[in-house]
């Protein structure tokens, strides 16, 4: 292996888990206002075995070969020209390029500089590299769409999951009233977490249970048991769903009008910026980040096979030693 080539997971197909290898590529060069960034760890995302099988965001990247994941916490290389934020040698954390390819299952990546921010200082590589997606999806929901604050009540569907257990923090944080569906072996965990109330979507239906919200943050969506359209039946007269798995059909904002609710799909962004503001949020004990498991770069096939089985707490991160 020379300086200029790397060790990157890349997919020749869609397919299952069998089909991400690892590859010698070139190494990327930061262009100016980029940064190079060592790669020390990367969270996994269910976005990024959906785009592996043809689903995701495949569309947006087109057909194989390409390599998957957003989620990166590591060492700052090299800066290109331009670049005042951040200097070689800075640990950062980011979710660069989002929903275009980042590249981040590999040694290297590249990107914009004001896309990443200094990681938590409080966090080592990997629960860092647990972050950036799954908070940055929460925090705009809660915060940037949903504007929740103090004396609301808020639903967040599969709370225990990546998403699920930082939104669970950050409604909580904000003064909301937080209900968390979950099996119930989670339960305890959440309430540890800030959740209030707890429901186990295994055995009982929300909207079953008299609860009645402002906003319902639906991190499962239609496909399963229409929870997006159950949720229309817990809201409070003018009350927000925000739909982030799978949007918004047509069915959907008809009953939400027809309720005289509000809906709205969600695609999180990349935002240094509210990374900044989540590392300080953690690093002042406010919020935890929840690591199930960790495989190395060479097993990325076995964390998506993990993955897909469901019923993770928190995240699955892979490292890369280097």
């Amino acid at each position: 292996m020379s300086a200029d080539t790397m060790r990157s997971v890349v997919q020749d197909g869609f397919g299952g888990p069998e089909v991400l290898r690892i590859q010698q590529v070139p190494r990327p060069v930061p262009l100016p206002t980029e940064v190079l960034v060592r790669v020390h760890a990367a969270g996994i995302n269910p976005v990024d075995w959906k785009t592996r099988s043809g689903s995701g965001m495949a569309g947006l990247l087109g057909g194989p070969p390409f390599t998957l994941g957003w989620d990166v916490s590591g060492v700052v290389e090299e800066v290109g020209f331009g670049v005042t934020t951040l200097k070689a040698g800075d640990e950062v954390y980011g979710m660069p390029w989002f929903p275009r390819a980042a590249n981040a299952y590999a040694e290297y990546v590249t990107a914009p500089a004001r896309q990443f921010a200094l990681k938590p200082t409080t966090l080592d590589h990997v629960h860092a590299a647990a972050v950036p997606l799954a908070a940055l999806t929460a925090w705009q929901a809660v915060v940037d769409t949903a504007h929740l604050h103090a004396g609301q009540r808020v639903l967040v569907t599969a709370a225990a999951g990546g998403v699920g257990h930082f939104a669970v923090q950050f409604a909580r944080h904000l003064g909301a009233h937080v209900i968390a569906t979950a099996s119930t072996a989670r339960h305890p965990w959440l309430r540890e977490l800030g959740a209030d109330e707890t429901i186990d979507y295994t055995s009982t239906r929300f909207e079953d249970v008299g609860v009645e919200v402002d906003v319902v943050i639906d991190l499962v969506g239609d496909a399963h048991d229409r929870t997006s359209t159950r949720s229309l039946k817990v809201l409070r007269p003018g009350g927000l769903l925000v739909a982030i798995p799978a949007g918004v059909s047509p069915g959907l904002a008809q009953a939400a009008e027809a309720a005289g609710m509000r809906v709205t799909p969600f695609l999180v962004e990349p935002d240094g910026a509210a990374l900044t503001t989540i590392a300080d949020l953690i690093d002042a004990g406010h919020v935890a980040v929840e690591v199930e498991e960790t495989f190395p770069l060479e097993q990325a096939g076995a964390a998506h096979a993990r993955g897909e089985a469901g019923r993770t707490r928190g995240k699955l991160v892979l490292t890369v030693a280097n």
